[in-house]
């Protein structure tokens, strides 16, 4: 080989080992300026300096934890309408209404009928609620009527009116209205008027003073006998807090009374408004006779006769039935649902 050869070789060595030096010198350089940029610790920064994991701890007295709790969702109310006993209107809206709104704009509902009309609405969560919520918008509601109650069935005309006002509320706040035919309705109202007629009794005794009395001292002597002030009548209560009987002052509420005085007390068992209880007469005409006996009065009934306490027993099981035949249509005595009937 000649010595231009061997120096071509020589010469092709050492640049390969002046690149590799380079290089050697270019990485390391470049890590010297990483880690001038990112020191060592014991944290990773790529994860945002949270601590490295040293096996499983489980939780001990003294440590806190923060615990993310999300809110729970609204529930529905759990009243609703009554399908045998209402009949309903449905409005719903293009955009949601404020139940304040609602409320101002619905205030007339209730005073343009005899039958009570209840008011049901959904929120824009999709809740449903028994009323109007202040604090909530609706995108719609429910205008139920009842169909019957001691007045009579519901009429036409009261269907037409509720339906008129329904319509208001849809031009004003830009909704749209369905609901049953007007036919359909008032044939439905007939039917649950005459079911109810058949199940209706009301129960009265007359304690007939001996001449008038004082309204003031008549009111002392009936609270000392055990009569409430409840819903704006004078009511006897039983165990469950529901009113078993009524007390009338000459056939009047004792709230309304406006007479200086009284000469008679009226007692009434309103059946399907009181409890059921298989002693619902003898129980009142035994209070009925303490009235009697705190007045130096007489018990006597509806027709004038004196009430003796042989016949207690025998009216107690011609009632019976009575309370037996609302239970078997739906119909509990003395809850809400029925008083609504039954008023």
């Amino acid at each position: 080989m000649s010595d231009l050869q061997i120096g071509l070789v020589a010469l092709g060595v050492v640049l390969i080992l002046a690149v590799l030096v380079f290089n050697w010198w270019q990485d390391r350089r470049v890590r010297r300026q990483m880690q001038e940029n990112f020191p060592q610790t014991e944290e990773d920064p790529l994860l945002g300096g949270l601590p490295p994991t040293v096996g499983r701890r489980e939780p001990g007295l003294g440590e806190r934890f923060e615990v993310a709790v999300e809110a729970e969702p609204a529930s529905d109310d759990v009243e609703e309408v009554d399908p045998l006993c209402e009949a309903v209107i449905d409005v719903v809206f293009s955009q949601p209404v404020s139940g304040a709104q609602l409320k101002d704009a619905t205030r007339t509902l209730a005073v343009s009928t005899s039958k009570p009309v209840r008011i049901f609405a959904e929120t824009t969560t999709g809740v449903h609620r028994a009323g109007l919520p202040a604090d909530e918008s609706c995108v719609s509601i429910q205008l139920a009527i009842l169909l019957a109650n001691r007045a009579g069935p519901l009429t036409d005309v009261e269907w037409s009116r509720l339906w008129t006002a329904a319509q208001g509320l849809a031009e004003r706040f830009d909704g749209s209205v369905e609901g049953p035919e007007q036919d359909d309705v008032v044939n439905r109202a007939a039917r649950l008027d005459e079911l109810c007629a058949g199940l209706d009794a009301q129960v009265g005794l007359v304690v007939q003073l001996e001449g008038a009395q004082p309204l003031a001292k008549v009111c002392s002597v009936v609270e000392d006998a055990g009569f409430v002030m409840l819903a704006n009548q004078y009511v006897w209560v039983a165990e469950s807090g529901q009113a078993r009987f009524a007390l009338m002052f000459d056939g009047e509420a004792a709230a309304g009374y406006q007479g200086a005085s009284v000469s008679r007390l009226d007692l009434l068992l309103d059946i399907p408004n009181s409890p059921s209880d298989t002693q619902a007469f003898s129980r009142m005409a035994g209070v009925g006779r303490d009235l009697a006996q705190r007045f130096q009065a007489q018990l006597v009934d509806d027709q004038g006769r004196a009430v003796t306490e042989s016949a207690d027993a025998r009216i107690d099981e011609q009632l019976a039935p009575l309370y037996a035949r609302l239970e078997q249509a739906g119909f509990t005595p003395g809850d809400e649902r029925t008083a609504r009937l039954f008023s």
